[in-house]
């Protein structure tokens, strides 16, 4: 008897505050019991759905933040229905029937954030659902976006220190997030309810500093009409995020070591100290440490800030993000200016992967929002992409060292010599590069007599991710979201029977109408009854499972 969908009440992850949503598709009905009956062990709001049922409105309706695919991972509407999911957010976990790695990496490339090889190991399986669930309530309360090892990293840094008081200094290049690490260390912290004040010391002049931090007294200086107070009072009993400190003058930098460890601010003009509870976060975009070598930054002011530290990685230290990130970007933008997406191509995204980003997600953002608006009714293609990136991110060229009669040669004959050694290099790379297509791509052929299992016509279509195996080499394109899902293909080999051939086709339709037993004899141009008897003389057979008739499965 299969099992439909029982909603418990609860959403994914709600906005209402409500427990996030684990929804189970009932496929291999063994491991799907097994597996939500430990998650309710746990607490865990779970869902079960049945294949049989109408699997995308059971999914409207209870929003998930997981599900877990226990079979059919390559079917055609199970690849259509993974596809649409990541544009939702929603992390997809499949059951696989063997551990082989093509497959792994095929179902990677197609979207599944994991894959477990029966039999699973449940335990192994709860826990990690479990952490994936803390990881994807930590992004959304800091607005962090990434799987990179280098994000979970900053957002288990992130939970641990923002319960305390003590000062963070967080660390990255321009354009990475600090500020949104300052506000998620405040938002999850006890001080989540008071203010959170940001100023960025390095735009504000030398002679106003002072008064922005600190206020100021009526006639304290010409122009001071009137009592101001400055952002250590506006901050109290809340966080107050100091942006560029490293770029704070020295005499500045005396001032506000003694109010992190007197806990007191004195007003300009004022000789009065008045206590401020305030947590104070500050941000740096260069290293603060070599910043107090070369003598710009006092050291004791350093140590007092960098009493717990966040590093912010560049955005091209963790390049398996930007796909991701090129999604979010494109489902804003496309929102806000009311622009259909039609896709990003494949060279297109490779161009993006593999681009520094001095700018880092900065910089991102604002050309995904400029090709979301300029590509509007068409795929992104490569000449959309501009062209200082396309000069830069598509050459990988390695450092050659010379010689020295080359390096103070100014004649044509050096360069020619160094030209030619950068050429071969790349040759080399491109070869390396094609070979390993090559081995990607290749698929073992069916023997005479074998019959291959219905698979999608375009495998690993729609991938959103960097190949993996060699760095960022391969990238696939981004489908739309609504994209048509590719049609299914039989492999028929030599010697076939008519009966293997109805068989195989009878499964294939089934599952190009995701189990609806109706359409799928309208698309075999056979009776409802006759395939409901083909169904139980199926029974028992691999690739069939939740397919079945109610009272035969």
């Amino acid at each position: 008897m299969s099992t439909r969908a029982r909603p418990t009440g609860r959403r994914a992850g709600g906005d209402d505050g409500s427990a996030p949503v684990v929804a189970i598709l009932m496929t291999d009905v063994e491991p799907a019991v097994r597996l939500n009956a430990a998650l309710e062990a746990l607490g865990m709001a779970t869902v079960t759905i049945s294949p049989m049922d109408d699997v995308r409105g059971d999914l409207r309706r209870v929003r998930p933040a997981v599900l877990v695919l226990t079979g059919a991972l390559l079917d055609t509407a199970t690849v259509a229905l993974v596809r649409q999911l990541l544009w939702d957010n929603v992390a997809v976990i499949g059951f696989t029937d063997v551990s082989d790695p093509q497959l792994l990496e095929r179902l990677r490339d197609i979207g599944y954030a994991e894959t477990w090889p029966k039999p699973v190991p449940l335990d192994d399986v709860v826990d990690s659902i479990r952490r994936r669930l803390e990881r994807l309530r930590l992004a959304s309360e800091t607005g962090l976006v990434g799987e990179s090892a280098a994000i979970r990293e900053v957002l288990v840094k992130i939970e641990q220190i923002a319960p305390v008081t003590s000062t963070v200094l967080i660390e990255g290049e321009s354009g990475t997030g600090k500020e949104l690490v300052a506000r998620a260390v405040h938002r999850l912290s006890p001080r989540r309810g008071k203010p959170f004040i940001a100023v960025n010391v390095g735009a504000l002049p030398e002679t106003l500093l002072e008064s922005e931090l600190f206020g100021h007294e009526k006639g304290a200086f010409t122009g001071a009409a009137e009592r101001r107070l400055g952002r250590f009072e506006l901050a109290d009993t809340g966080t107050l995020f100091l942006d560029e400190i490293g770029e704070i003058p020295s005499a500045t930098q005396v001032k506000l070591l003694r109010v992190l460890e007197e806990r007191e601010v004195t007003r300009v003009g004022s000789g009065q100290s008045i206590p401020v509870d305030v947590r104070v976060v500050a941000a740096t975009n260069r290293p603060l440490r070599e910043h107090v070598e070369d003598g710009g930054f006092r050291a004791d002011l350093f140590y007092r800030l960098n009493v717990l530290s966040v590093y912010l990685p560049p955005l091209r230290e963790r390049r398996e993000d930007i796909p991701l990130l090129v999604r979010t970007f494109v489902t804003e933008f496309s929102a806000l200016h009311d622009r259909e997406f039609h896709g990003i191509s494949g060279e297109a995204l490779e161009l993006l992967v593999e681009y520094p980003w001095p700018g880092n997600v900065r910089e991102l953002r604002n050309l995904v929002e400029s090709m979301v608006v300029l590509a509007h009714g068409r795929e992104i293609g490569a000449d959309d992409i501009p062209r200082a990136i396309r000069e830069r991110g598509g050459r990988r060229l390695l450092p050659v060292p010379v010689g020295p009669l080359v390096q103070g040669s100014e004649r044509a004959q050096g360069r020619e010599l160094e030209f030619i050694v950068r050429s071969l290099v790349e040759l080399k790379l491109q070869v390396e590069e094609l070979r390993r297509r090559i081995d990607l791509e290749q698929r073992p052929v069916a023997p005479a007599g074998w019959v291959q299992e219905a698979h999608p016509a375009v495998p690993m279509a729609g991938l959103t991710e960097i190949m993996p195996g060699h760095g960022y080499g391969l990238v696939r394109g981004i489908e739309p979201r609504d994209a048509t899902p590719p049609a299914t293909v039989i492999t028929l080999g030599p010697g076939m029977t008519m009966a293997e051939i109805e068989r195989v086709a009878i499964k294939a339709a089934l599952r190009d109408t995701g189990g609806n037993r109706r359409k799928a004899a309208d698309l075999l141009g056979i009776g409802e009854r006759t395939l409901y008897r083909k169904l139980r003389e199926y029974e028992g057979e691999e690739g069939l499972e939740g397919f079945l008739p109610e009272d035969e499965a």
